[in-house]
């Protein structure tokens, strides 16, 4: 919770408004009350008004100072759905499935974010990976300059010693099945922009692999670790972003400085990494979900990165307590998310 608090502290001298698609369910009821509660700013819950009321009812939640949006009679429904039909008509969608696909809370809740009429949105729970991620690729897009929008988790583990006073920053573990080595490097880069944000500290990102600095012999793979650690240094270098990076790593050599002592010298990086950047989804995905269930840690994610606006896809096994700290890390990133994008949101949708 140390982490968590301060990023809930930073949000409270400046809260934000944010949209939750998934209105009714009984996790997001309960991250939203306490969103209000905790003064971060205003939860908009999106969904039929009779069933988010029944809902909250039952959890015997108030909806005091909880705003509930009914897509189907919103007074923006067909504002919104003339607009996403711009978006979308040279990809031959048609006005009446622009309206059909504005009823759904996703696409909904992504325009609201893209017209600011929300500062940054948190879905997921109780939605597949392609329903949040399609409306907000479709209608937020990538901020410029940006090669590859990600995702990032953030763990807070009790143990101190490990990464930031025991906070890690792991990605990609919820976007790219097989990134590239352009793809690794720009993963990296806005996992170490995003880590400084929200730390204030040095980031130290590590590129993970089973090799450390060609132990393990030849393998595309680890050739992969290595040429992206380079792109991620020379990228990072180019926008000004102040961080470390090395690899490949192994991850304790990463993380443990007896390991790293015997392994390798005169990194910066090895055994004090607070950034770890997987070589696929396959093994940031698995790695973040071990490290929250064997380690009983805090995870908060995941947090797309490289997006025009904050946003965030949680994973369906979250808490409220998981999602209550996702939506704090949304609010604190749009506070600054012209720093973190430079150029990013410079055109309503549609225009």
């Amino acid at each position: 919770m140390r982490f968590i608090g301060n990023v809930i502290e930073k949000l409270q001298r400046h809260p934000k408004r944010v949209v939750f698609p998934e209105g009714d369910e009984p996790r997001i009821l309960q991250a939203a009350r306490q969103f209000y509660a905790l003064r971060l700013g205003v939860p908009i819950l999106l969904g039929d008004q009779a069933k988010v009321r029944a809902a909250a009812e039952a959890l015997k939640i108030s909806l005091d100072g909880i705003r509930v949006i009914n897509p189907a009679t919103s007074e923006d429904l067909e504002n919104f759905s003339s607009r996403l039909y711009r978006i979308r008509r040279e990809k031959g969608l048609r006005p009446t499935e622009a309206r059909e696909a504005m009823l759904q809370p996703n696409f909904y809740g992504a325009m609201m974010l893209a017209m600011h009429q929300a500062d940054g949105l948190v879905s997921g729970a109780s939605h597949i990976t392609g329903s949040v991620l399609r409306p907000l690729f479709q209608i937020v897009k990538a901020a410029p300059d940006i090669g590859a929008v990600s995702s990032c988790t953030v763990m807070e583990v009790e143990d101190t010693r490990i990464g930031e006073n025991g906070v890690l920053f792991m990605a990609d573990c919820g976007v790219i099945p097989e990134p590239n080595v352009e793809q690794l490097a720009d993963i990296a880069v806005s996992t170490a922009r995003l880590a400084r944000h929200m730390l204030g500290t040095k980031p130290r990102v590590a590129m993970l692999s089973f090799s450390t600095k060609g132990s393990s012999g030849a393998h595309p793979s680890i050739g992969k670790m290595q040429a992206a650690t380079a792109q991620a240094r020379h990228k990072a270098a180019q926008l000004n972003i102040e961080a470390d990076f090395d690899g490949e790593l192994q991850v304790d050599a990463a993380l443990v400085p007896e390991v790293a002592s015997r392994k390798l010298h005169d990194s910066q990086v090895a055994g004090r990494a607070n950034v770890l950047i997987f070589p696929d989804l396959n093994s940031g995905n698995i790695a973040s979900k071990l490290v929250g269930l064997v380690g009983r840690a805090n995870s908060y994610g995941q947090i797309l990165q490289g997006l025009n606006r904050p946003a965030a896809d949680v994973s369906r096994g979250s808490s409220a307590h998981d999602i209550i700290g996702v939506a704090a890390i949304i609010g604190v990133q749009s506070t600054d998310y012209l720093k973190l994008y430079p150029g990013a949101d410079a055109h309503l949708p549609g225009e």
